[in-house]
């Protein structure tokens, strides 16, 4: 099944849906309602009723509003590696992004201060039940689902030093969704086409069976480290075809438009705006 938040005139919603639409329900997004009890129940019940509704993109929030935790994966797939120059790591390299750097399926990406902007095709992994300390069997029955993100990256706020996170936590430029695509429906182990297009040319295009650490080994990997609890996301990393890969590099600019789609789950297309007004 598909877990969204989805936005209406008076509030948002959170809805569970296949092919067929979509069925609200009260709780106010899609990581509330999984945090209730019985909620699998409720949402399977639902999607047996024959009323549903169609709902346009644009009313598509991120499904997950608040989590504790947001964990990336960089270097994670192996002809990203190649085209920086790096060997393959041992340990997943990790950083981490906070809930405001999130935004919507179709949000506008509002940036400033910055003039190498590049874009990031990622499987967001999300988590359904808490995990601590786990084994690779454990982190996997922990997950949720999976949905798309973008990592839109300010590359020379990245590069100024040796650590990641400025370059990774501009507010409000992380997109994740459409939708969660649960589990038991999809994996992403078995290759999913991942593609990032600007401006519908496309620019990367990769395979999720090219992952180095999987959605499970990452999973328990970051729960030594600390509980993950419903909500929380872990992005997996992008592959090759980010403009810092080019030989002279084509960064975003104002109105361009970023595609991101990954097989089996949804597409992303957010229009890139700069705001470097007081």
């Amino acid at each position: 099944m598909r877990l969204a938040t989805v936005r209406r005139a008076d509030r948002t919603h959170a809805a569970v849906g296949d092919d067929r639409g979509w069925v609200l329900f009260d709780e106010a997004d899609a990581q509330e309602l999984v945090g209730t009890s019985g909620w699998r129940d409720r949402a399977e019940a639902a999607l047996r009723h024959p009323a549903r509704i169609a709902l346009e993109m644009q009313e598509f929030a991120n499904p997950v509003p608040r989590p504790a935790k947001v964990f990336c994966c960089g270097l994670n797939y192996r002809d990203h590696i190649v085209e920086t120059g790096r060997a393959a790591p041992e340990f997943p390299t990790l950083f981490a992004k906070f809930a405001d750097t999130l935004t919507g399926a179709e949000d506008d990406i509002v940036v400033h201060n910055t003039d190498r902007l590049d874009w990031e095709a990622e499987l967001a992994v999300i988590v359904g039940t808490e995990v601590h300390r786990a084994d690779r069997v454990q982190a996997q029955a922990a997950i949720l689902g999976y949905a798309v993100s973008n990592d839109i990256s300010m590359r020379d706020w990245q590069q100024r030093t040796l650590q990641w996170l400025q370059g990774k936590a501009f507010d409000a430029t992380t997109p994740v969704g459409p939708w969660v695509v649960t589990a038991d429906e999809i994996d992403p182990n078995g290759g999913l086409r991942i593609t990032c297009a600007v401006n519908d040319e496309l620019v990367q295009d990769a395979d999720t069976a090219d992952l180095v650490f999987d959605a499970a080994d990452l999973i328990a990997y970051v729960s030594q480290i600390t509980v993950l609890r419903p909500g929380d996301i872990v992005l997996t990393g992008t592959p090759g075809g980010v403009a810092l890969g080019m030989p002279e590099p084509r960064w975003l600019r104002d109105g361009d438009v970023v595609t991101t789609e990954i097989e089996g789950i949804g597409a992303l297309r957010n229009t890139i705006r700069f705001d470097d007004g007081p």
